[in-house]
């Protein structure tokens, strides 16, 4: 099966919280049907992403990463390889690749975010980020990639300065039932 159809799969089945990302998952599935690599940073103009909040089991730290580039804390993720079998495969190796952490657990997708990024030669690109729970052991200290300029567990009381997506996804994460 086409890495396409297992994305538009996983997109289909899951059950958005709101309206608003009811209508960002039509958008991506839009984008998924009309374009047989949707998924791949060599669509132009706008692709998928993966990425995943890493929250402690008791759901009172996270770990964020300052990316190097971007100059923000933001959650682990990046672009899916042709090597993934699916979305959640993809938050999961990008989550381990930033982060250093090997035990992670992958939970469910919490949210969609749609977003302009510096990616590749048309402007402008959007990410179309498709952003999971993923669950680790805050005692394991994280290593820093060469993606980031810092990577580090914060609790929840000490955050800090975000955007608001990362902030809704925090909120998402801590919200989840504990798997």
């Amino acid at each position: 099966m086409s890495l396409s159809r297992t994305c538009q799969e996983v997109l289909v089945r899951w059950s958005p919280p709101d309206q608003q990302q009811s209508a960002l998952r039509d958008r991506y599935l839009d984008h998924l049907r009309s374009t047989s690599d949707g998924w791949s940073r060599s669509c132009a103009g706008q692709h998928l992403t993966a990425s995943s909040l890493i929250i402690s089991p008791d759901r009172d730290r996270v770990l964020l990463t300052l990316h190097a580039r971007i100059k923000r804390w933001l959650q682990t993720g990046g672009h899916i390889e042709a090597a993934d079998p699916d979305l959640g495969a993809a938050a999961l190796r990008e989550a381990r690749e930033e982060s250093g952490l090997a035990d992670l657990v992958l939970g469910d997708l919490l949210l969609l975010s749609r977003h302009e990024v510096p990616c590749g030669p048309v402007r402008p690109c959007f990410h179309l980020d498709v952003q999971y729970l993923v669950t680790g052991d805050p005692d394991q200290p994280p290593v820093i990639s060469d993606e980031s300029a810092d990577v580090r567990w914060f609790g929840l009381d000490e955050l800090p300065e975000l955007d608001q997506s990362v902030r809704d996804l925090i909120s998402a994460a801590t919200a989840a039932p504990a798997g």
